[in-house]
């Protein structure tokens, strides 16, 4: 969807230089330049954009919900870990981005979730993802937001990134994570509480081409993403008047669970064997959150978490 968008914005810049409005495509182009810092400071959100009525649809469409576990204090900022990736990142959109479910859940909590800095180049574009509350996942970008001395930030990443889109298949429970460990050493460098979030039925929204790893299609994708910093996972779902093929997204409900917090002491400079320690702890309460749930969201008593 945030891909259509896009590429409909730069279809309008386009229109705007070829057409007899260059001049608001030279306006925009200086404004752009003067503005190009803003995703990495905090953005610029729109609580009007973030409540339109097509975000209730959005949501009520899966529908997609947002499950507490415990509290999250407004004195503490937190990084949340967001899993799985998904070919939508649908949770992490619905509940962090549009509607009033995070805030009414965790009050006094300001959510931002941080997605590639590649989207904010795109004209047009990158003003409406911002008024949603999304900013740039560099680290200057994360260590904006977790730098607020008086608490109530929240900063959700999602862990796996593109390349775990890849592995984005109905049933599929493996997570890209034994080796991102960026947002343990930022989560230390800030003090930021850490906190697992597991959102159920991410994965079963789109049927994805057979990719195994080894397959000439896992090559050419993961060589693809190395090159262009996303991925192309070939998926298909159902359409408008039919179940059989298309690209609108099954639909699934999505329970989005946020666990407890892990309380994290503030390292300015974390040794590797810190970094390692909380790591290890992180996946352990990952692992612990959805083993205790996922039996309400349907899944197998003998299926769990694979970390690779």
């Amino acid at each position: 969807f945030l891909s259509l968008v896009a590429e409909f914005c730069w279809g309008l810049f386009v229109i705007l230089i070829l057409g007899n409005f260059w001049f608001l495509a030279v306006l925009y182009l200086l404004w752009l330049y003067f503005d190009w810092e803003t995703p990495c400071t905090g953005g610029r959100r729109s609580q009007w954009v973030r409540s339109w009525t097509v975000w209730k649809h959005f949501r009520e469409y899966f529908p997609i919900h947002l499950v507490k576990t415990s509290d999250l204090s407004p004195k503490h900022n937190y990084l949340l870990g967001f899993h799985p990736h998904g070919v939508l990142v649908a949770g992490a959109f619905g509940n962090f981005c549009t509607g009033t479910g995070f805030k009414n859940l965790f009050p006094g909590l300001t959510p931002y979730l941080h997605i590639m800095p590649i989207w904010f180049g795109c004209p047009f574009f990158r003003e409406y993802i911002m008024s949603a509350g999304m900013v740039s996942a560099s680290k200057e970008s994360v260590s904006y937001v977790l730098n607020n001395k008086g608490g109530g930030h929240a900063s959700i990443i999602v862990i796996g990134g593109a390349e775990e889109s890849l592995n984005a298949h109905p049933g599929s429970l493996t997570l890209n994570i034994l080796k991102r460990k960026g947002f343990i050493k930022m989560a230390l460098k800030h003090g930021a509480h850490l906190v697992p979030v597991f959102s159920f039925g991410e994965n079963e929204l789109f049927k994805q081409v057979a990719n195994p790893k080894g397959s000439w299609l896992r090559n050419v994708q993961e060589k693809l993403q190395k090159i262009m910093g996303f991925a192309l996972p070939l998926f298909h779902a159902r359409g408008v008047f039919q179940y059989s093929f298309g690209l609108i997204p099954y639909r699934q409900p999505i329970h989005t669970v946020v666990g407890s917090p892990i309380p994290v002491k503030q390292k300015l400079n974390p040794t590797s064997e810190e970094i390692e320690q909380l790591h290890a702890l992180y996946l352990q309460k990952l692992r612990k959150l959805f083993e205790e749930h996922k039996k309400d969201y349907g899944i197998p008593e003998h299926k769990s978490l694979v970390f690779e």
